[in-house]
């Protein structure tokens, strides 16, 4: 009995020293199985996220700032931007408003009480297309000149129903009442003109002239020359030619005055020649020269033919 008790004991007591060598090497081990790491950011890394933050908050507030800003100046609204209206009519500016590239409209219009005016630092040029792209008229507006192609170019009265002006590749037809020409040095005409009526304005001369050809005036049922309150002037610098092929030349006028013509002298009546007569006779030689005889009871013509062989 005493024998079992002992093993028992020495069967405890090895039980227990391998439970404290169990334990012992658990406790041992334990360490290394519940080592805690720590879960973030820390440090800078957690500054640096922080300083992101706020500069991204900082960007947000300026951005929409400006935006609102951008809305206020520009003036935006349901119906438009600013000046720039919307509407179902079109588009409505107000004030200057400027294009950098083609503008392509149907029809451009000004205010009532204001004027439509087109500005360009070079020139203004309007076209004009049909359906196939194809340039049909152009209106050219620059520096120097204002220049229209097109088939044919009209020039309309206020109320759009009278037609004042109209010009194609075969003629210019102009048709108002009275077409006036203020210029110095007048109106140079290169080839014919066809007119019912040439009438200088009541304090000014009317002058026509040809410097280097000559003037011809022609009409099939007659040409009017006259001047209603003042004299009536024909010079030339070489011939002056009156010519009737059917009817005649008539001279009506109270008084007849044919100046600078030469002067015959009566050679056969030295005595009569020698006084100053008041009284002559005009001459025609068969040249068409024309001098002046002294008057006598008959005609002293044919005696003075020096005249005649003068020219």
């Amino acid at each position: 009995m005493e024998q079992s008790a002992t093993l028992d004991i020495e069967t405890l007591k090895i039980t227990q020293e391998q439970f404290i060598l169990a334990s012992q090497s658990l406790h041992l081990q334990r360490p290394g199985c519940d080592a805690v790491y720590p879960v973030g950011l820390y440090g800078w890394r957690k500054r640096c996220l922080y300083f992101f933050l706020l500069l991204l908050l900082v960007t947000m507030i300026v951005n929409l700032a400006l935006t609102v800003w951008i809305i206020k100046v520009m003036n935006f609204s349901v119906g438009g931007m600013g000046n720039l209206q919307l509407s179902e009519d079109g588009i409505r500016l107000e004030g200057i408003s400027e294009f950098l590239l083609p503008l392509y409209v149907n029809e451009i219009q000004s205010r009532r009480d204001s004027l439509l005016v087109l500005r360009s630092e070079k020139n203004v040029t309007m076209n004009v297309r049909n359906d196939q792209g194809q340039l049909t008229g152009q209106l050219t507006v620059g520096p120097e000149a204002v220049e229209a192609q097109c088939q044919r170019l009209e020039v309309r009265s206020k109320d759009g129903g009278r037609l004042l002006f109209t010009a194609n590749e075969e003629e210019v037809i102009m048709t108002t009442e009275k077409f006036t020409i203020t210029g110095s040095e007048g109106a140079v005409f290169g080839h014919s003109v066809e007119t019912p009526l040439i009438r200088a304005r009541a304090s000014e001369d009317l002058k026509l002239e040809s410097p280097t050809r000559t003037l011809t005036m022609e009409a099939p049922r007659g040409v009017e020359v006259s001047a209603a309150k003042g004299p009536l002037k024909v010079s030339g610098r070489k011939d002056l030619q009156l010519e009737s092929t059917e009817g005649e030349i008539l001279l009506d006028a109270n008084t007849i005055q044919l100046g600078s013509l030469p002067l015959g002298i009566y050679t056969a009546s030295p005595t009569q020649a020698s006084q100053e007569l008041a009284v002559y006779e005009v001459c025609v030689c068969p040249s068409g020269k024309i001098y002046l005889s002294p008057a006598e009871s008959s005609s002293t013509c044919q005696a003075m033919s020096n005249i005649c062989l003068w020219s």
